[in-house]
């Protein structure tokens, strides 16, 4: 039995519970207390548990205050989405219960899950019971409980994962949503399954193998033991690619092998870098744009470096890429000198809704939204590029609004304030009432209720066959949502956009946007402005392509 823990175990066992997490964040993703496809739980809380297991990786730390501190950073930086933030709040408490110890025996780890807790329940503003921090709470006062018979943080881990599991069962007894749905929550779920990995560290249990595990990505090919006819490829090609979705890079790699060889790939949850000998990098960099942002690249020719080395020369090349993007990095976290007293950051998905928001005068435009939701790290990278004292931050989803929060005094000379809006339509509606010489505080109200006035209706598809409020649900129906509710399905999406167009917030309006998304034709968005124009007469409707993926439609109503 494992009695104490330094700073070297905690971060494996933080590093054993991304594993664990991200080996069943599917299933975690599945617990959808609503047919939306929007079950995206574990994968934001297998990112922002991911950014700490990199972290501790590269920052190893024998005291466990110090290896605490760094965990707690690394998740506030990679928070993604409520769940991710609630995870980085209950490690940030954590840390400061550790803070400055060198080790922690059961009393010590039990008193620091209960100091979690505290923080976690102390930044939400309305705390609802049935959620992870339900779990959490229960789990840590077993633990306290658990350290007074048996002082030791395998006893104490063990114990609060036994009561967790009872905690959790309840959960579909006392949130309704997850009674009528019949599922247990996700996010208890998931935190349960990163305190079994932990445990699971102190027992020897061997970790699931996670993608983030590959070998590091060698900087450059090993001239010296080359010859000319063992060059097979040319062009040894390095390149770094920000992620802009959640999508597996398998297929990329298996493009790879085909067109070349010598192929590593290093993969985070931020970022993946790639290693390959090519004769054609530029196809290789033109695909890779499929999933992300390229950052950098380097591509030498093996076959003129070999020729200098062999000649007895200095063989050409490229700067060192690791000082390349260590400069980059330092750019990007270089905090933009004000130029104006305003600016704005929005976050939104589809090239169309960012085309709006250019228009309107958003400075930075962060790729997310339903399923894709950034991290805090990511909404901060956009507020410090941005050159203006004051920083609205509109989130445009209210999975996301916790993350923005979180990013409130954490760039040094500049204010934020983020506007809690929860749907894009909001996030434009706000952005229309923006004075760019008024003051902060009459701006933040009026854009405040700016975004109450606008009524958002979406049209997307059933995940799964489910029952919902009297409403059968079969897999594939379009369904249509009103202000988040479920207001109706149909086999037939002209039929839900004619029902949804003569309900009350339609018939009211005085302007109608219809934002039709990637997989909507132009055909088919102008049958959805015709039904809108034939119900609606009274109203000035505008169709945008909006371009947004999972809706078909996103409809607001002033």
């Amino acid at each position: 039995m494992v009695d104490i823990i330094d700073g070297a175990l905690f971060q494996r066992m933080v590093i054993h519970a991304s594993a664990s997490i991200n080996a069943q964040k599917q299933g975690i993703n599945e617990l959808n207390v609503f047919p939306v496809p929007d079950g995206d739980t574990g994968t934001n809380m297998s990112l922002t548990i991911g950014t700490a297991a990199a972290e501790a990786r590269k920052k190893p730390a024998q005291d466990i205050g110090k290896a605490a501190s760094i965990n707690a950073s690394a998740l506030l930086r990679g928070a993604r989405g409520n769940s991710g933030v609630i995870l980085s709040l209950l490690f940030r408490g954590m840390s400061k219960a550790l803070k400055e110890q060198e080790t922690a025996d059961g009393a010590q780890f039990a008193a620091a899950l209960s100091e979690g807790v505290s923080a976690a329940y102390k930044a939400v503003m309305k705390p609802a019971e049935g959620t992870i921090l339900t779990v959490s709470r229960l789990a840590s006062v077993k633990a306290a409980e658990a350290a007074h018979e048996h002082n030791s943080v395998e006893a104490v881990l063990e114990s609060a994962i036994a009561e967790g599991q009872a905690a959790l069962a309840d959960t579909v007894n006392q949130n309704p949503v997850l009674k009528k749905a019949g599922v247990v929550d996700a996010g208890g779920k998931g935190f349960l399954i990163i305190l079994q990995g932990m445990l699971d560290e102190l027992r020897g249990v061997a970790a699931p193998e996670a993608e983030d595990d590959a070998q590091p990505v060698k900087d450059s090919a090993d001239f010296a033991s080359l010859t000319d006819e063992e060059i097979t490829f040319t062009f040894d090609t390095v390149f770094i690619v920000r992620k802009t979705m959640n999508k597996s890079i398998e297929p990329f790699r298996a493009y790879l092998n085909s067109i070349g060889d010598s192929l590593v790939i290093g993969e985070d949850d931020e970022a993946f870098k790639v290693h390959v000998h090519t004769d054609i990098p530029g196809a290789a960099l033109s695909e890779a744009q499929k999933y992300g942002t390229l950052e950098l690249a380097k591509i030498e020719n093996m076959r003129t470096q070999y020729e200098d080395m062999a000649a007895g020369k200095k063989p050409q090349s490229t700067d060192d890429l690791e000082q390349v993007e260590a400069e980059l990095e330092g750019r990007e976290d270089a905090v933009a000198a004000p130029e104006k007293k305003f600016g704005v950051v929005a976050v939104s998905a589809g090239k169309g809704m960012a085309s709006v928001f250019k228009d309107l005068g958003v400075d930075g435009v962060i790729s997310g939204g339903q399923t894709m939701n950034p991290s805090t790290e990511d909404i901060l990278r956009e507020i410090a590029r941005t050159p203006a004292e004051v920083v609205f931050v509109l989130p445009n989803n209210k999975n996301i609004i916790m993350a923005a929060e979180q990013c409130v005094g954490l760039v040094e000379g500049k204010e934020i304030v983020v506007v809690p809006t929860r749907t894009v339509p909001q996030g434009i509606a706000a952005m229309l009432v923006l004075d760019p010489e008024g003051e902060t505080d009459s701006n933040a109200a009026a854009m405040d209720e700016a975004r109450k006035n606008v009524r958002t209706s979406e049209i997307t598809y059933a995940a799964r066959d489910s029952d919902f409020d009297g409403f059968e649900i079969h897999e594939g129906d379009y369904m249509a949502l009103a202000e988040g509710q479920l207001f109706g399905t149909d086999q037939n999406i002209n039929s839900l956009l004619e029902r949804l167009a003569q309900s009350d917030s339609q018939q009211e309006a005085e302007f109608i946007n219809v934002f039709y998304g990637e997989d909507v034709s132009e055909e088919q968005a102008g049958e959805a402005l015709a039904i809108f124009q034939r119900e609606c007469p009274n109203a000035e409707i505008t169709l945008l392509a909006g371009g947004q993926p999972v809706y078909y439609y996103m409809i607001s109503a002033e």
